[in-house]
Formats: C-alpha cells, sequence, structure tokens
C-alpha cells in the first residue's frame, strides 16, 4: 500500500488512493481526518499523548512535556537538539519520528494493511535563502520517515499537490496559482491544470514557477502575542533607570510556539528574577515568571491562537489566558492584528510577486487562485489577495485536508 503524508507544522494528515477510486483521507483521532501536530509526554503516567488529547492534557494541567509545531525545527539548530523527558534524552528527531510512527500505526489499524510507500509534502523552503539547510532539513525528514518502516519514500511540493487535489473537478485547461499557507510556511505555485493533463504521468511541464517564504501561522501568533499580550508581561517596557529596554529573548521565546520549553529552565528563571529586580514595572515581570513557573506558555499560545482566529469572522475579539496564578483578559480588534501582520503579509505579496516574474507573467493572467491552509482566511492577507489578483476566481479547497489529498494522488502515479 501506499500513502501521502502531509506532516505540517500546525495539523497532519495521511491519505490513500488505492485502484481508480477518489483519494481517501485516513482516520487519524477518532473519527478526525486531521490531527495536531502535538506530542505531549505524560510524566504521572508515564505515557505519550497526540494530537488534541496531548493539548487537552496538557492545558488540563498534567505533568509532563508538550511539544507542539514540530515541523518548525527541521533547517533550525533545535533539529540536532536533545530533550529530556524524566530521567531520559531523547533526540528531537526521535520524537520527530514518534509522532510520524503513530501516524503510520493508526492508518494502517483503519485500512488492516501495512504502508510501505510514501509520497510526503514538503514546503518549497524550510528554511529561506539557504539551500544547505535546506537540503538538511528534508534529508532530516526522510531519515525519521525512513525509520518508521517506510520502505520508499519520495517528496513533493505542498502546493503542487494541492494542484493535483483541485485538478480533479476542473472542466477545462486553467491557469492558476496555488496559494498554501500552513503554519510554517507559505508556499507558492503557478500551474497548468485541466481534465487532459491530469492523466500524464509526468507534470514537470505544467508546473510554471514556484517560490516559498518561511512564514506562516505560528509567525501571526508569535506576532499578534509580542503587539499585544507580551507588553503586559514587560516586553518593550524599559528599566527603573530608564536606560534600556527590559531583554527581549525571553519574551520572543514565550510568544514562540516550538521555542516555549526552551524558558523552561532554572538558568532562565535565574534571568527573569535578575529582570524583574531591574524593571521599572516588576509587577509585569513577575506576571511573566509565574506563567515560566507553572509551565502555562503553551496554554498562553493557545489563547492568542483562538482571538487570531475568532478575528477572521469578527472585528474584535480579546485573549484570555487563566492560569494558575494570574488572569490576562487584552482586547484585540482586527485592525490592531493587520498591524502587527503587515510585514509578513507585505512579503508574502513580493514572494507571489517573485512567482509571477519567475513565470514571465502579469498577475491578469492568472485566472483562478487555488487556496489552502487555514492562513488564507486571515482578513488582512484575503484583502491582499483580491487587491493583487481583482479579476481572479478564488477557489477554497479543503483548507486541512487538500495538500494530503493530492499527496495521494501523487502517490498513486509514483507507486501503483
Amino acid at each position: 500500500m501506499h500513502c501521502g503524508l502531509d506532516f505540517g507544522t500546525s495539523n497532519s494528515t495521511l491519505a490513500t488512493a488505492s485502484g481508480n477510486a477518489p483519494p481517501r483521507l485516513l482516520p487519524l483521532e477518532g473519527e478526525r481526518v486531521t490531527i495536531p501536530s502535538a506530542i505531549f509526554f505524560d510524566f504521572a503516567n508515564d505515557a505519550t499523548l497526540f494530537g488534541r488529547a496531548a493539548v487537552a492534557e496538557y492545558i488540563a494541567g498534567g505533568e509532563g512535556r508538550l511539544l507542539r509545531s514540530l515541523k518548525s525545527v527541521l533547517g533550525s539548530d533545535l533539529a540536532a537538539e536533545s530533550i529530556r523527558i524524566k530521567r531520559s534524552v531523547i533526540p528531537f528527531t526521535g520524537v520527530l519520528g514518534r509522532f510520524v510512527g503513530e501516524l503510520k500505526r493508526r492508518a494502517e489499524a483503519d485500512i488492516d494493511a501495512a504502508l510501505g510507500d510514501v509520497v510526503v509534502g514538503r514546503p518549497v523552503h524550510f528554511v529561506d535563502d539557504d539551500p544547505t539547510a535546506d537540503a538538511r532539513a528534508q534529508a532530516t525528514l526522510q531519515a525519521t520517515v525512513k525509520a518508521q518502516g517506510f520502505r520508499h519514500i519520495e517528496f513533493q511540493f505542498e502546493p503542487i499537490a494541492a494542484a493535483l487535489d483541485y485538478e480533479q473537478q476542473v472542466t477545462r485547461e486553467e491557469l492558476g496559482l496555488v496559494i498554501d499557507l500552513g503554519g510554517g510556511t507559505s508556499d507558492f505555485s503557478i500551474v497548468r491544470v485541466s481534465p487532459e493533463r491530469a492523466r500524464a504521468a509526468d507534470r514537470q511541464g505544467d508546473i510554471l514557477a514556484t517560490a516559498g517564504v518561511h512564514i506562516g501561522g505560528t509567525d501571526f501568533d508569535r506576532l499578534l502575542s509580542l503587539a499585544r499580550v507580551m507588553p503586559t508581561l514587560g516586553y518593550g517596557t524599559p528599566t527603573a533607570d530608564g536606560k534600556r529596554p527590559l531583554p527581549s529573548g525571553p519574551y520572543v521565546d514565550l510568544a514562540t510556539w516550538h521555542r516555549i520549553n526552551r524558558l523552561y529552565t532554572q538558568h532562565l528563571m535565574t534571568e527573569l528574577r535578575h529582570t524583574k529586580r531591574e524593571a521599572r514595572d516588576p509587577e509585569r515581570v513577575e506576571q511573566m515568571i509565574s506563567i515560566v513557573a507553572h509551565r502555562e506558555g503553551h496554554a498562553l499560545a493557545a489563547a492568542v491562537e483562538e482571538a487570531k482566529i475568532e478575528l477572521t469572522a469578527a472585528t474584535a475579539s480579546a485573549i484570555a489566558f487563566d492560569g494558575e496564578e494570574i488572569a490576562l483578559n487584552v482586547p484585540v480588534t482586527r485592525a490592531e492584528l493587520t498591524a502587527a501582520l503587515r510585514h509578513p503579509v507585505d512579503r508574502i505579496a513580493q514572494t507571489i510577486e517573485t512567482t509571477l516574474a519567475a513565470a514571465g507573467l502579469a498577475a491578469e493572467r492568472i485566472e483562478t487562485l487555488i487556496l489552502t491552509g487555514g492562513s488564507t482566511q486571515i482578513p488582512a492577507i484575503m484583502a491582499r489577495l483580491r487587491a493583487l489578483f481583482p479579476e481572479a476566481r478564488f477557489v477554497e479547497t479543503d483548507a486541512f485536508g487538500s495538500v494530503g489529498l493530492g499527496l495521494a494522488l501523487d502517490a498513486r502515479r509514483k507507486f501503483g
């Protein structure tokens, strides 16, 4: 059996495409075909939880260690590090392997067969402007997947996979721009799609240009947190003598999903207490210390993410956090979110223009925008896309499933 694996920064899927049947996403968490890319090491019960169960146990106050946005470490220095789980030290690649292995086990239980061949999705760039680090990231992911028992492993760009899924519904040839805004990366591909081209074994000639930038939903969470939440904890405030701002590093780590666990050390706690003694507003830093001391960083990050999502439909929301010792209720408006995301939205627009230039096309030539990934729904991004492509038809695919389905179609073509 062969399959497509979309190991995403925020969520993951796994799909198969057998014979001539349509591709199918397999249930990975109960009846749900998506699973958050999260793992929780439960110290009290010596158990390992995955996905929603992992996040829920952590937020409920279970003793242990949560790791989320696992894919974000690929290509970074964190990928070479190890983490301590009680008395054991586990390489981070081993954590990635446990998650991928669990997806494989659950999928095989559903189809009652072993999965041997897989097409794995990858962003256009794991790492911006560093081909060596990018190649190292793919090699790390390939070794991780292979260690879980897959025999043959191929890779496909995630936006191309989304195009393959969309192509199943087209009735004529179209020139489309795939916009895949995931949790960690934003990828763009200009492709020709048609019912006739869908039957071709080699589609390289239909990919006119591909580009990407290492910006995604977790970056939007970080920027919203730094703009609205972290100042209440002392970020950007000065020392008592007014000569300098407080050190920003711990605040940036607390706002960044995959760096939160770095804060949970005695050295960092000592550093924060020193910062409090120097601060003009020590009561704010005391709140920061409480969050770190009670290991509530991921719960705070989840509150920020929830407010960001609410601002898709609402013009105002609040970042509500109820910790062991402190509670925060920080109002936030869509306009404030738009202001916080101005720089990454500009970079996304610039990367789209780079993609068009690489294909030698003006924006007016794009007939269809194929949108996938949860971040495509952010109003600031949608407004910029409509300004760039006022005449194009906007097609919203399965935001969390289209890449996995396309990877399964690619697997059938490669291995079937």
